[in-house]
């Protein structure tokens, strides 16, 4: 029994370290004062210096983050709305399709997502006029369709585990069915919509191909301007950029964790 929780901590360990060495490199040579990966000549912040002034990044940076945030919250509209009616409104007509549809984001290649998204923008700007080319709105609209599926599958496991007892204790008690959904569902939706929320933005700020099939020229997204650099060779600077996100990613779960740990000693 000793010896296989050994081997299991050992395997563990092995894990971790797999997974988390190459982001300890990356931070490693985001303070490496040479431009060459293979050279370490010395401890510099030059390329964080550089990347404070690069206008480039930090505009793509800005502009991830609106779409990202934009993005998120109509899908959080629609998904959340869709989950809902899944969870909640029985067997209806089309149920099947709805689902299918709904899920066809998941399973769906993403460079099969772009393009067909690409097509629907041109054909409507030919019909319509509108968009008038691709950009920033274009690439928004196509991160929320590909998010609403996320955030649907959430919302629906949240309230198909709650179930609905409290929503029919609160009707037989005479509550409306708006003031049950106001008083009761809504807030057994709220985890799972922040949730949802999260990860539509989580995935919007790290995609490069349904992005790079919708946008245009000045809509270049910072995971787009970080693959066409790569493309040329990796310098210091992109390692300065991802070890900030890491720090800032850290953070963020180092404070979920600690509001958790003391939600826990509080209680």
């Amino acid at each position: 029994m000793t010896s296989g929780r050994a081997l299991l901590n050992a395997w563990l360990l092995a894990c971790y370290v797999f997974f988390y060495t190459p982001i300890a490199f990356l931070v490693v040579f985001s303070f490496n004062d040479s431009r060459l990966v293979t050279a370490r000549t010395g401890f510099s912040t030059r390329w964080y210096v550089a990347l404070w002034h690069d206008q480039a990044l930090i505009d793509a940076t800005l502009l991830s983050l609106r779409i990202a945030a934009a993005s998120a919250t109509i899908a959080c509209l629609i998904g959340g709305t869709a989950g809902f009616a899944l969870a909640r409104f029985g067997r209806f007509r089309s149920r099947t399709l709805f689902e299918a549809a709904l899920a066809a984001p998941l399973v769906m290649p993403e460079v099969i997502t772009g393009l067909s998204l690409l097509l629907l923008f041109v054909t409507l700007e030919q019909l319509t006029g509108w968009p008038a080319g691709r950009g920033a709105a274009t690439v928004t609209l196509a991160h929320a369709s590909v998010s609403v599926a996320y955030v649907a599958v959430v919302v629906r496991a949240r309230l198909a585990d709650a179930g609905d007892a409290l929503e029919q204790a609160a009707m037989d008690l005479y509550a409306p069915p708006w003031k049950a959904f106001a008083a009761i569902t809504l807030p057994l939706m709220v985890p799972a919509l922040v949730s949802g929320w999260l990860l539509a933005f989580t995935l919007s700020m790290d995609d490069v191909v349904v992005a790079s099939f919708t946008s245009g020229p000045g809509a270049s997204t910072l995971p787009m301007v970080v693959f066409s650099a790569t493309r040329l060779g990796v310098t210091p600077e992109i390692y300065a950029l991802a070890t900030v996100i890491v720090a800032v990613v850290s953070a963020g779960l180092l404070i979920v964790a600690l509001t958790g740990w003391r939600n826990r000693t509080v209680g």
